[in-house]
């Protein structure tokens, strides 16, 4: 029987039974409180998060709102205090940003706003222009004005953060971007869209978000003020690296519009209902045909091109949706502080989780919220149809168009913390399969595949994440994700493959000719060796000048990013210091050039000559560096 059927016609293949949606849960308080229960206190205890709150809504009503953990540790010697879901506030970072969405849409129903009209139309200053193109609220409210990146003040300690207007008229970013092309997150835009507030409605913006959103959504608990006033403050949670460190202090957020609010879980499902057109008191915050608008996709797709492809901000916004049903949403983050919120429009759900803690690991938190998240949407709406979408036949050519390194376009472009660019770079390898490996995958720690599923719009293989892509001639020149973020392909001039290594081989020839200097003269002196002749010895002490002076200006310069990449504040001095030793190694090209001609007249020796030759290549390369990225630029602010 072996032998005939190995002889015979092969069989008509059995197509595969398709693979059954998943059920869904029943969405009810007891099983969604027992599904939380079994996910977050050992996922607390895991990641080190000290507390944490979760609130459901659904059908027009809080379905729940769970506590776990501690609001307070007693760290400090008092009293522990479990997180209440109805007293505990806490810090939910740019999930403001969809209040500051709301308020806006109060006055476009008013008619003072029109989100197509140029902003300027509403400021008392000018705003930085380097596009002819209109900075309209719609670019301000999807990320897409073309701003770059600024980080000084987002997140102080102490003393209250400025006036709005100080915050958006005082030295701004530039804009780097033509508006409606670019998709980069800025909290800039948001701080400007508040203080258009601010301007039209004729109140300082944290007292009419207050008035107009927050008690107008029934939150009770809740406020933009900071500090908080004293009947909450004591209500606040504490902030904390992990569980078992010390609490932080009050952290301020600089730009209030771009993330100050503090909330009470309970107050969030109240404004989630408002969202979903629900309120449980009081006026709507929105009319509905207004709250229709603000879960749209709203940057134009002509703009953005090939990126539009793919999920677009709504107006405060992200397209989060997830196994075939609609999801917007909002993510927010403070040094301790992580929270995010869902709503499900079509569903009449939200979700809403916050964390009071950073965790052990860099993406700990990240995780966890996605675990809440995702597991929710898993469980309780699950995708009707789990297969993976098949390849475009122009898979394989545009994984080749996509090769290279890339840099987020969230960035200074305009001053020394361009650099910033160096940090974290993304690279894209096309495979022979047709897809393409991204490392670090968006978002996260490590490598992920991507498959071409239409034209320029890419999913990951095996999970859910679309990518969408750009191509400009014969290469993608930006690749976005995530609604609100882009990254650009960098040139070789930024490439951390090439720039790096180039910087280390620098930093290590000057660092040995420095070394090489004091100790030959010992061994001289030690076995009495008579020193050689010595041709332009002043062109040599000022390259040894030059070479300390480039060394101790890449330390600083290494210090000083890694210290403003943790929204710690520096000094404009220490800056001004850094510059001094920047333009003292500088010129020191011309003495050290000089040294090279007179070892080479001279006939100082092929290893004195080569030694010279190579402090010049090394002097000339952090020269290069310190153009290129911005070193030398007499504008420091960031």
């Amino acid at each position: 029987m072996t032998l005939l059927s190995g002889c015979s016609a092969p069989a008509a293949p059995t197509p595969a039974p398709p693979i059954p949606a998943p059920r869904a849960a029943d969405l009810t308080g007891p099983d969604v409180d027992a599904w939380l229960d079994g996910l977050l206190p050992a996922a607390l205890q895991r990641s080190g998060v000290a507390g944490a709150a979760v609130t459901v809504v659904h059908d027009g009503q809080v379905l729940t709102a769970r506590g776990y953990g501690y609001a307070d540790t007693g760290s400090d010697g008092g009293e522990p205090r479990p997180v209440d879901v109805d007293r505990t506030l806490f810090r939910v970072g740019s999930v403001s940003k969809v209040f500051v969405a709301t308020a806006v849409l109060q006055q476009v129903e008013q008619g003072r706003i029109d989100l197509d009209t140029d902003v300027q139309r509403y400021l008392d200053f000018p705003l930085p222009r380097t596009f002819d193109g209109p900075i309209t609220m719609r670019h301000l409210l999807t990320h897409t004005a073309g701003f770059e990146e600024r980080i000084k003040g987002v997140l102080t300690f102490g003393a209250p953060p400025p006036d709005l207007r100080d915050t958006v008229a005082v030295d701004p970013p530039e804009q780097v971007f033509e508006p409606g092309t670019v998709p980069s997150y800025s909290n800039y835009g948001y701080a400007l869209a508040g203080y258009v507030v601010e301007r039209v409605s004729g109140m300082p913006f944290t007292s009419y978000v207050d008035r107009n959103v927050v008690d107008r959504a029934g939150m009770t608990s809740s406020s933009f003020a900071q500090p908080l006033p004293l009947h909450l403050a004591d209500r606040l949670s504490r902030g904390y690296p992990t569980s078992s460190e010390p609490a932080g202090p009050f952290e301020m957020v600089g730009p209030a519009p771009a993330g100050a609010l503090s909330a009470t879980a309970t107050d969030m499902g109240r404004f989630m209902l408002a969202q979903l057109g629900e309120p449980g008191r009081g006026p709507a915050v929105l009319r509905p045909d207004t709250l229709a608008l603000m879960k749209q996709p709203a940057p134009d797709p002509a703009t953005l091109g090939t990126l539009g492809a793919g999920p677009r901000m709504a107006l405060g916004l992200f397209d989060e949706s997830r196994g075939g049903h609609r999801i917007v949403g909002h993510g927010g983050d403070t040094d301790f502080f992580h929270s995010h919120m869902q709503l499900y429009p079509d569903d009449r759900t939200g979700v809403f989780v916050t964390l009071n803690s950073a965790g052990r690991g860099p993406t700990d938190t990240l995780e966890l919220r996605e675990s809440v998240l995702n597991g929710f949407a898993d469980r309780y709406f699950p995708a009707a149809d789990a297969t993976q979408r098949p390849a475009t036949s122009t898979a394989a050519r545009h994984a080749a168009m996509a090769e290279g390194a890339y840099e987020s376009a969230r960035l200074p472009f305009s001053n020394f913390l361009t650099a910033l660019g160096l940090v974290g770079q993304t690279h894209i390898a096309a495979r022979p399969d047709g897809t393409v490996l991204i490392t670090p995958g968006p978002l996260s720690l490590y490598p992920a595949a991507y498959r071409e599923v239409e034209p320029w719009v890419w999913q990951e293989v095996g999970g859910r994440r679309i990518v969408t892509m750009r191509a400009g001639g014969d290469r993608v020149e930006a690749v976005g994700f995530e609604s609100a973020f882009t990254l650009l392909r960098a040139e070789p001039a930024r490439d951390a493959g090439i720039v790096l290594p180039l910087l280390i081989a620098s930093a290590a020839v000057l660092l040995v000719g420095l070394l090489v200097w004091p100790v030959g003269a010992m061994i001289r002196r030690r076995y009495r060796v008579p020193a050689p002749p010595t041709p332009a010895r002043a062109a040599r002490v000022l390259t040894r000048i030059a070479a300390a002076a480039a060394v101790l200006a890449l330390a600083g310069w290494t210090a000083l990013v890694l210290t403003i990449a943790g929204l710690q504040d520096v000094p404009e001095a220490f800056i001004r210091v850094l510059q001094g030793a920047q333009w003292v190694a500088l010129a020191g090209v011309l003495p050290s050039a000089l040294l090279v001609v007179a070892s080479v007249r001279y006939r100082a020796g092929l290893i004195r000559t080569l030694g010279n030759v190579s402090l010049l290549l090394a002097l000339v390369g952090t020269a290069w560096f310190a153009q290129a990225f911005g070193l030398l630029s007499l504008d420091v602010s960031y």
